[in-house]
């Protein structure tokens, strides 16, 4: 690998692990900072567009990484009612409710005309190099950081709002290395079956969130062992966690769909969605 590959991978993760560690106590702030705003909504929006902003603004010192680099983001947030999720770029949240499989984000991608109209209008191009791509070199519309595509490449998130509802069971947050290979619905019953699974046979020093975080992991060696090429990073967020569960009524919902058949390959189990 080069000097210069090197470098790039480095300060994509310093992106990256900068907003994983700063972006929402940016967010607490902004949210301090709205207060005489008019309206709830109205406040969550403003405050989380300002965060995105701020960490944006961090990169547009060359010293800190390259104008060619930059990340998606998500942030999701949970009220008593509502739940609140924000998106820049191509990673996306996934609500559980019921048996539906709920995306709560759009992909900011180059398959959305309303993004592609943003983008001509304000004179960028889209070049097709192996694939469609923001000025021949991305292939996202919206990120934090990639200076060298400003102002068509921007860090503004979408915001939406859900209230929430008792049959809501779990949020999935990914990045598009899970997406690539793997629809929402997929992911959702896979999630699901994991879930339900460590639930019911909870492993020895389990907290009430593991069984989040093992689902979150099976999911992740499921797409690397579909050969997915782009980071995988994959949060679980368990909205039933603090239930009681009976023995008995969790085996009962806990079986394996007929729509997955289980095979196994290597040395680790994984999940087939069959038609």
């Amino acid at each position: 690998m080069s000097q210069l590959s090197k470098a790039t991978i480095y300060c994509l993760l310093q992106v990256s692990k900068y907003c994983a560690n700063e972006l929402h106590l940016m967010v607490a702030e902004e949210w301090g900072r709205e207060a005489g705003n008019d309206g709830w909504h109205r406040r969550w929006e403003a405050a989380l567009c300002r965060s995105y902003e701020r960490a944006d603004d961090v990169f547009k010192d060359n010293s800190l990484a390259p104008y060619s680099v930059g990340t998606t983001a998500l942030v999701a947030i949970l009220s008593p009612c509502q739940i609140i999720a924000s998106n820049c770029g191509d990673s996306r949240v996934v609500l559980s409710r019921g048996k539906q499989a709920i995306p709560l984000t759009v992909d900011h991608k180059l398959d959305r005309e309303d993004e592609v109209a943003r983008i001509t209008n304000g004179g960028g191009q889209i070049i097709n190099w192996g694939g469609l791509r923001v000025g021949g070199i991305l292939n996202m519309t919206r990120a934090i950081g990639d200076h060298d595509l400003k102002p068509w490449v921007i860090a503004e998130p979408e915001v939406t709002f859900m209230t929430r509802s008792e049959d809501d069971e779990f949020l999935i947050l990914a990045s598009d290395g899970l997406w690539d290979v793997m629809s929402s619905d997929d992911a959702v019953k896979l999630a699901r079956y994991e879930l339900r699974r460590r639930r019911r046979l909870p492993e020895k020093g389990d907290t009430p969130s593991s069984p989040a975080c093992g689902a979150a992991e099976e999911l992740v060696k499921i797409a690397y062992d579909a050969f997915s090429t782009d980071n995988i990073s994959v949060v679980i967020v368990d909205l039933k966690a603090p239930r009681i569960r009976s023995l008995q009524n969790t085996e009962k919902r806990s079986s394996l769909p007929s729509s997955l058949a289980q095979y196994k390959r290597t040395n680790m189990i994984v999940l087939k969605i069959t038609n």
